[in-house]
């Protein structure tokens, strides 16, 4: 390799490396640009020589000629639900992989916020991920007339999507409660403008309803542990013997304020979560849940992302990625916090 004149503190340039590596500043341009297009000698001598002078890329100086940053943006609803923290994992992870750098932020469960974030994000990114988006379909929309956007835990028509199925995760909790001799099942909701929320009720109301249960839905203030004790008085009062919550957190929160009144859980009342959250078992008794696939669907919207950019296709042959939404399955993870009715507790 060759010597370099470069000076003591200055900023080394390709055109250092190319001096140190002995090629030219148009192949350093290629192997740091785009990796693949030099042979794997070639691009080992422009990596080390890069690695000797301390040099690294500035993806905003790239995104000038290309219009590419490698960077994307991952809006979440709120950042302090553990529900999002494997969604995070796993789409940064992912991007590691390719290359990529994640911007994240979050919406505070605001549509307007989302969409003010979002708009501020793109212009700077590559693209966008939205985790449980709160805004209509139609903005969603308009957003992705500019650049790429990927959406979890919604399902936009046109637009890629990564979706928790949720039917057998909750068709196996429904069919344990009935099997413990629940009767009559609450289903503790989420947020009027979750689509998830919606789709969640839907497929316990007709679990139940093939089991010949009863169902019926129940609202919560805000999908948090206080929402979960403040819905407890009206959970009681339906007269159910069990209830599913729309997260874990309402149903943490929910049996924390039981418990507080005395009902013992689960022998005179048994809960279930969603999504399985850092934390689920830490409760006394542990909390039963439906376990969300979210790590894989944080690395999948990252996938599709890359792969609806423009000249993803073009470089790899591969056709754009279908819109209809990819759907990863949930699973009943049965701890403590549900179990069998005592006869004394069913009247």
């Amino acid at each position: 390799m060759a010597k370099t004149s470069k000076t003591a503190g200055s900023k080394a340039t390709i055109y250092d490396i190319a001096k140190l590596a002995g090629v030219n500043p148009s192949t350093v341009s290629r192997a740091l640009g785009k990796p693949g297009r030099v042979s794997a000698k070639t691009q080992k001598l422009v990596e080390d020589a890069a690695a000797e002078l301390n040099y690294s890329v500035n993806p905003f100086a790239r995104a000038l000629p290309t219009g590419r940053t490698n960077t994307f943006g991952l809006i979440v609803s709120d950042i302090t639900n553990p529900i999002y923290f494997d969604i995070i994992r796993g789409a940064e992870a992912a991007a590691s992989l390719s290359g990529f750098t994640m911007v994240l932020a979050e919406s505070a469960e605001s549509a307007d916020t989302e969409l003010t974030v979002a708009r501020r994000m793109l212009p700077a990114t590559d693209g966008v991920i939205l985790a449980s988006p709160r805004m209509p379909d139609s903005r969603i929309r308009e957003l992705a007339e500019g650049k790429p956007v990927v959406v979890i835990n919604r399902s936009v028509e046109g637009i890629g999507s990564v979706v928790p199925d949720v039917d057998p995760g909750i068709g196996e909790a429904v069919r344990h409660l009935a099997a413990n001799g629940h009767r009559k099942l609450a289903f503790v909701g989420g947020p009027k403008q979750s689509w998830m929320a919606a789709r969640r009720w839907e497929s316990f109301r007709a679990a139940c309803e093939w089991s010949h249960l009863v169902s019926v839905l129940l609202p919560a203030a805000s999908p948090t542990l206080d929402g979960g004790r403040r819905a407890a008085r009206e959970v009681i009062g339906s007269g159910a013997t069990s209830a599913l919550c729309y997260n874990d957190l309402l149903a943490i929160g929910l049996m924390r304020e039981l418990q507080a009144a005395s009902v013992k859980v689960p022998d005179e009342f048994s809960i279930i979560g969603f999504d399985n959250i850092f934390g689920s078992d830490f409760t006394t008794p542990q909390l039963s849940t439906i376990a969300s696939p979210l790590r894989e669907c944080g690395a999948a919207a990252l996938e599709l992302l890359l792969a609806a950019l423009p000249d993803t296709a073009a470089a790899t042959g591969k056709p754009a990625p279908s819109a209809r939404p990819l759907e990863l399955r949930t699973t009943l993870v049965a701890r403590g916090s549900s179990g069998r009715l005592l006869a004394s507790s069913t009247g």
